[in-house]
C-alpha cells in the first residue's frame, strides 16, 4: 500500500497542488522551447531526482522526425496608428503555436485568413497549433473579432524556428520487482489548466508519494512528455524494456475539475490497468465509461499495434468532451483544490490496488479449522449479523484463493471492498493458510524460451529446410 496523500503532502494537499498549478499556468509551453524547460525545471525543484532529457531536432523516431525548436518573444495585432488590439503578452493563446516570424501591414481581407475564433463560444480564445506546416496566425474571441475595424492592420510575431532540442522528464523509482508501472503526462500545452496543468501536478504529487513509500512492490517509470512526438520518441528508444517490464500504465490528463470521473481503457480493454481502474472507480461511485474508440491522448502511442503496452486513462471531464476544452475558458477557475485532491486520491487507490494484487494459493486442502487459529468463533450465536457477515466475507475470500485468479478478480467475485479483501488475505497469510503463488503467467512462452536456447534447437535452425519458419 502506498502512503496516504496527507502523510506526504501535509494537511492541506489541495492548496499545495493548486499553488503548483498557479505557478505553472503562465509558462508558454509547446512541443519544444523554453516553456517546456521552465516547466521541467520547476517540477525538478519539487522532485529533485527528476532527470531532464534532451533530444536534438531532426532525430528520427519511427515514422516521425523531432521538429525544430520554437522560440517566441513577442506578438501583437495593432491598428495602423499602433494601438494594440491583441497581444501575446496578455494571453499566450493569442498566437497560433509554432507561428513563424512576421512583421507587415496587411488588409483586413488578408488578415481574416490568419484569424481563428469560435462563433459558438464568442467569449473564448481558441487554442490552435501548426507544428509541421509553416504558417502564422492569431486567435481571439469571436466577440473581439466582430469589433475589428476595416484596417489596414499591422501584424507582428517575433519568433524563430531553429535546430534545437525537444525536452522531457523521466524518473525511475526502483521497487522490489523489476516489473514496472508506467505513468505519463503531457507538458506541451500553454495556459490550459485542466487539459494541461492538472496532469503534471497530479503526477508530481504521485511521484512524491511513491518515492516516500519505501520498498514498493513494483517499480515506477514516470514521464513528463510533449504529447505524441515525445511518447513516440521515448517508445522508439525503449520499446524492448517497456514491453518486457510494463505490467500497467496510465496517461494522466484533465484531472483538475469537479466533475465525475471518466475512463478510457487500454486497447485490449482487459489489462491489469483496466481492471484496477474499474475497481477503484466503481468503489467511489458512478463514472463515465468510454471505449478504446474514444482515445485521444498518449495511450494511442503506448497501446499502438506492435507496442501493445497496457496503458489506460483516468480523467475527470474527458478531453474534447467539455466546452472549455482547448480554449481560454480552461483556466485556473475551471479547476479546483478539491478536484485535484480527489483525482490524486483516486490514482493513489488505483496504484495501491496494483501494488497489492497477487495470486495466492491455499496451503491446506478442504476448509481449514479456523477456530483454533482465532479466525472463527468457538460459539455460534443466532442473529449476530455483524459477526456472520464478517465470517462470510472471510470464507468467501478463502474459497476463491485457488492459485489461479488474482485479488482484483476475487474482490469482484466476493462483492466486498478491495481493502477488506486485502486485510482478510493478510490475516490468512499470517496464519499460514495461504501463500503467494509463483504461478507462471505465460508458461508457453517460458517453454519456447527454454527450447530456443537448447542445443537441439540450435542444430535444427542450421538445417536449411527448417529456417523459413522460426520461433
Amino acid at each position: 500500500m502506498l502512503k496516504s496523500v496527507e502523510e506526504v503532502l501535509g494537511t492541506n494537499p489541495g492548496e499545495l497542488m493548486f499553488s503548483w498549478a498557479r505557478d505553472l499556468f503562465p509558462f508558454n509551453r509547446s512541443l519544444s522551447g523554453q516553456g517546456v524547460r521552465d516547466t521541467l525545471l520547476y517540477i525538478q525543484r519539487v522532485i529533485p531526482s527528476l532527470n531532464i532529457r534532451s533530444v536534438p531536432s531532426g532525430t528520427r523516431a519511427f515514422d516521425w522526425v523531432v521538429p525544430n525548436e520554437w522560440e517566441i518573444t513577442d506578438a501583437y495585432l495593432s491598428d495602423i496608428d499602433g494601438n494594440k488590439i491583441i497581444s501575446f503578452q496578455e494571453n499566450n493563446l493569442h498566437v497560433v503555436g509554432y507561428s513563424e516570424s512576421v512583421d507587415k501591414i496587411i488588409s483586413k481581407e488578408e488578415l481574416e485568413k490568419h484569424l481563428y475564433s469560435l462563433p459558438e463560444q464568442p467569449t473564448a480564445i481558441p487554442y490552435v497549433t501548426s507544428y509541421y506546416k509553416k504558417t502564422w496566425g492569431f486567435c481571439l474571441s469571436h466577440n473581439q473579432r466582430a469589433t475589428l475595424g476595416l484596417g489596414p492592420f499591422r501584424v507582428v510575431i517575433v519568433s524563430k524556428l531553429f535546430p534545437g532540442n525537444l525536452n522531457y522528464g523521466e524518473l525511475y523509482i526502483k521497487g522490489k520487482s523489476k516489473k514496472e508501472v508506467l505513468l505519463s503526462t503531457n507538458i506541451c500545452h500553454p495556459s490550459l489548466a485542466n487539459n494541461e496543468i492538472s496532469g503534471p501536478v497530479i503526477l508530481t504529487a504521485l511521484a512524491k508519494i511513491i518515492s516516500s513509500t519505501r520498498n514498493t512492490e513494483l517499480s515506477y517509470r514516470i514521464l513528463f512528455l510533449p504529447e505524441t512526438i515525445g511518447s513516440i520518441y521515448y517508445i522508439s528508444r525503449n520499446i524492448r524494456s517497456l514491453k518486457k517490464n510494463t505490467i500497467a500504465g496510465w496517461t494522466l490528463t484533465c484531472m483538475g475539475d469537479d466533475n465525475e470521473f471518466s475512463f478510457v481503457p487500454s486497447r485490449s480493454e482487459h489489462s491489469l490497468a483496466d481492471k484496477a481502474s474499474k475497481l477503484a472507480l466503481s468503489n467511489q461511485g458512478e463514472f463515465k465509461m468510454y471505449s478504446w474508440l474514444d482515445r485521444g491522448s498518449d495511450e494511442r502511442q503506448f497501446c499502438a499495434p506492435g507496442v501493445d503496452l497496457p496503458v489506460a486513462s483516468i480523467m475527470r471531464s474527458k478531453y474534447g468532451e467539455y466546452v472549455e476544452y482547448h480554449t481560454s475558458l480552461d483556466n485556473l477557475e475551471f479547476i479546483s483544490r478539491e478536484g485535484l485532491v480527489g483525482s490524486l486520491k483516486m490514482m493513489q487507490n488505483v496504484l495501491s490496488i496494483v501494488e497489492s494484487n497477487f495470486v495466492y494459493k491455499p496451503k491446506i486442502k478442504c476448509e481449514p479449522q479456523l477456530s483454533k487459529r482465532g479466525l472463527y468463533p468457538e460459539l455460534s450465536i443466532k442473529n449476530n449479523k455483524l459477526q456472520v457477515l464478517d465470517l462470510k466475507h472471510q470464507m468467501n475470500v478463502l474459497s476463491y484463493v485457488d492459485g489461479k485468479i488474482d485479488l482484483i478478480e476475487i474482490t469482484k467475485k466476493s462483492k466486498i471492498h478491495w481493502k477488506e479483501v486485502i486485510q482478510i488475505v493478510k490475516n490468512l497469510e499470517a496464519n499460514n493458510l495461504i501463500v503467494k503463488s509463483s504461478k507462471n503467467l505465460n508458461p508457453l512462452r517460458s517453454i519456447l524460451v527454454i527450447i530456443s536456447n537448447s542445443r537441439i534447437f540450435k542444430y535444427l535452425k542450421s538445417i536449411p529446410l527448417l529456417t523459413k519458419n522460426r520461433f
